[in-house]
């Protein structure tokens, strides 16, 4: 995609943006794409937004303001509800570890440790990936921008990055030689020369599936993104194509066409923008339960 339409033929002459192409002619070739630019532009704005607040919460103040109070619940319900809930894996049963007490030295009165927990530690992974495909959910409401999170290519390096840490963290966990010994179960079978091979045949059948869903859970955080992203504009514009199709009828019915099209295209604007949440916060979720599953996995073998 070396060019950016702001404006199609259908509505004139085209407005266009040509992209840079950097390195022409050598073998280091690299074509900078419209959905580069946005995903750009996303990161740009969680800069300006969270560097400014960021000084500002450091300062130990309370919250105040709108804007603070709204991405701190964010923040929180990223924590609270979807890192410690799958991420959490040495605990009392309740999601919290038991306190601590710490006697004084005259007997009396007692502090309580304060609780760990181990999911906190992902945090900061899970808080700025929702709030990058937030934010490029939400460019595809700006008139002549798109959503980036409509491309397969982009949900797939973001499927890519979750494929790292749903990985790396069980890795990291229980080391190289724990993490591959857990995709390949023992299997307990009677003794005999004819079950050690069906026991043999059951280990590797078993052990090809748990790679095989390894990648799968990629693809499907990928495929899930892009196909609610994409499909959402695709309807949008075939509404609006109405009011272009009914063009040369009588004025009357494309009057009715055109008010029915704006308002249907409001509708599913507003749907679309609790869309943009809701698939930033399916992806983050899905994210942090494959990740969970597979600490949880790992720690089991």
């Amino acid at each position: 995609m070396d060019r950016w339409v702001f404006f199609e033929t259908l509505f004139g002459e085209p407005k266009e943006w040509h992209l840079p192409v950097f390195f022409e002619g050598t073998p280091f070739q690299f074509q900078f794409t419209k959905y580069m630019v946005l995903e750009v532009l996303a990161a740009a704005l969680i800069l300006l937004i969270f560097i400014p607040l960021s000084r500002r919460i450091r300062t130990g103040g309370l919250p105040r303001g709108r804007f603070w109070n709204m991405f701190e619940a964010m923040l929180l319900f990223i924590r609270d509800d979807i890192a410690r809930p799958n991420l959490d894996t040495q605990d009392d049963g309740h999601g919290e570890h038991a306190p601590a007490q710490a006697h004084g030295g005259h007997g009396h009165g007692h502090e309580t440790a304060p609780v760990t927990h181990e999911g906190d530690r992902y945090v900061p992974f899970l808080w700025t990936l929702f709030l990058f495909v937030l934010f490029c959910n939400l460019l595809g409401m700006v008139p002549t921008l798109s959503s980036p999170t409509a491309s397969i290519w982009v949900t797939g390096g973001l499927a890519l990055i979750s494929f790292v840490l749903m990985n790396g963290a069980p890795i990291a966990k229980v080391g190289v030689k724990g993490f591959f010994a857990s995709l390949w179960p023992k299997i307990d079978m009677p003794p005999g020369r004819h079950f050690d091979i069906m026991g043999m045949i059951f280990t590797v059948g078993i052990g090809m599936i748990e790679i095989l869903g390894i990648f799968i859970r990629s693809g499907v955080l990928a495929v899930r993104l892009f196909a609610n992203m994409f499909a959402g504009h695709l309807v949008l514009a075939y509404i609006l194509f109405f009011i272009y199709m009914a063009r040369n009828v009588n004025f009357l019915l494309w009057g009715t066409i055109t008010v029915a099209s704006i308002l249907g295209c409001v509708g599913l604007s507003l749907l679309e923008l609790f869309v943009a949440f809701l698939q930033a916060y399916i992806f983050t979720f899905l994210t942090a339960l494959f990740m969970g599953m597979s600490i949880q996995h790992a720690e089991a073998h």
